[in-house]
């Protein structure tokens, strides 16, 4: 255990940092998750931008704990602050074999342990419910085991507290990591690259978005919050402890467009159910592979979870279907131009990127940049956002005349939006320029061609 800051007391308005590393994760002699190792990276984090909050506070890092009253003393202690408080708790959900409860696995614990040697998850919710709304955050990278999974299933989700906001990933227990014997986890590292990627603190729900994004998750895992739990969010969330902040999204290959399929609708929207499609002429492609799916797929009329699911299996022509399915039925009902139709080709354009089809990811997020540009000028979050998209996937092309296809519009998309960092806006344009060189110098008299 270490600790930083200015003593063990909380004083008024002080904020708190709690990182909890517990039991290793391992499969087939494979580490899946290294608690430690992600311990450690965030600690490297100054408590003021993991809270995202100018007060003074205090950072408590748990490794190696073997006694659960060990780590609840100081889950306690942390929830008796009165300013922000954030808890990260990294390692391996297991059960408790006589009890049946979800229990988080600290180190040493073992399947006939589990009821001495581990923290009950639910002690986490009883500690942290009366703490006050808006000040307390949970992010989780965890891995369940064979025992937890099914429980996982069966709850949906992962229940904290209704008085944190709680972001995370759950992976299931039988996967390969994406990089064997990686030290820091994939949801981990992105989130810490996120919160060091300048010159703003972007929220919580951004800086999960995006991990998750670039995280490379093997299928099934589990993703909180939830689609129907942001559903249930009233209004825009903020960070707390500090006002909230606009913060324009960075262009660069770990900065992905949001996870627009596990986003609920704006908060400035309207809420509404989505819309219902009429059947199209011919079966959707790999619909019948999923009993009942029929075109609605997801929980209370909300097919995203259920697209989302298909892309993150790799059945990427299916999730592509059922989403074009989904946008003509929004054109036909809504109009071209309506903030619906524009999100079902943000919804579009991100599954074309997870399928690595980045010629038509390009050409859908230009399309979203240029819709959202008209509808909300230049200073909208959701433009930056769209021209993220469009550079990033403009930037995996090979194909030099798609390069040159996009280019021009791309540049010019760019330059009217005020970019957090101008050096995006010269790359695209260098990048374009070397290519017309090279063409007007192969096409002169007397050029040598290959």
């Amino acid at each position: 255990m270490y600790l930083s800051g200015a003593g063990h007391e909380q004083g008024r308005g002080r904020g708190h940092v709690l990182v909890v590393a517990g039991d290793v994760a391992v499969r087939r002699r494979v580490v899946q998750v290294a608690p430690s190792a992600n311990v450690a990276a965030l600690a490297m984090v100054p408590g003021s931008v993991l809270l995202g909050s100018d007060v003074p506070c205090d950072t408590v890092c748990l490794d190696g704990a073997r006694d659960p009253n060990t780590v609840l003393t100081r889950l306690r202690s942390a929830a008796a602050t009165r300013g922000p408080l954030l808890v990260y708790l990294s390692g391996r959900l297991t059960v408790d074999r006589r009890g049946g409860g979800l229990c988080f696995a600290l180190a040493g614990t073992t399947a006939g342990t589990a009821r001495y040697s581990a923290l009950p998850w639910e002690w986490l919710g009883v500690e942290l419910r009366g703490r006050p709304a808006e000040l307390t955050t949970v992010v989780v990278d965890l891995v369940a085991d064979k025992t937890a999974w099914p429980l996982l299933q069966e709850y949906a989700s992962l229940p904290v507290s209704g008085a944190a906001e709680v972001y995370g990933v759950v992976c299931p227990p039988a996967f390969a990591p994406a990089a064997a014997g990686a030290a820091v986890s994939g949801y981990t590292r992105h989130w810490i690259e996120q919160l060091r990627r300048g010159p703003g603190r972007p929220a919580n729900v951004q800086v999960h978005a995006l991990a998750v994004s670039a995280a490379a998750l093997p299928p099934g895992t589990l993703v909180l919050p939830t689609a129907r739990e942001l559903g249930m969010r009233s209004g825009p969330q903020h960070e707390p402890g500090h006002p909230q902040q606009a913060h324009h999204p960075q262009a660069s290959p770990h900065a992905h467009p949001s996870a627009h399929l596990q986003q609920p609708p704006h908060p400035e929207r309207p809420q509404q159910p989505a819309p219902t499609p009429a059947p199209a002429p011919g079966p959707v492609q790999g619909s019948e592979a999923v009993p009942g799916a029929g075109l609605l797929g997801g929980e209370g009329g909300d097919p995203r979870p259920f697209i989302h699911a298909l892309a993150v299996e790799g059945r990427h022509g299916e999730a592509a279907g059922l989403a074009q399915v989904w946008e003509e039925h929004v054109l036909q009902t809504c109009g071209r131009g309506s903030p619906e139709a524009i999100g079902w080709a943000e919804i579009r354009a991100d599954l074309a990127r997870m399928a690595g089809d980045f010629p038509s990811a390009t050409r859908l997020w230009m399309g979203v940049g240029q819709a959202r540009l008209a509808r909300e000028g230049a200073g909208g979050l959701e433009v930056h956002a769209a021209a993220a998209g469009a550079l990033y996937c403009w930037a995996q092309l090979r194909d030099r005349a798609l390069v040159l296809e996009f280019g021009p519009d791309l540049v010019a998309l760019l330059r009217v939006l005020p970019l957090p960092d101008p050096r995006h806006l010269r790359l695209a344009e260098q990048r374009l320029e070397a290519l017309r060189t090279a063409d007007r110098t192969a096409d002169r008299p007397g050029a040598l061609h290959p």
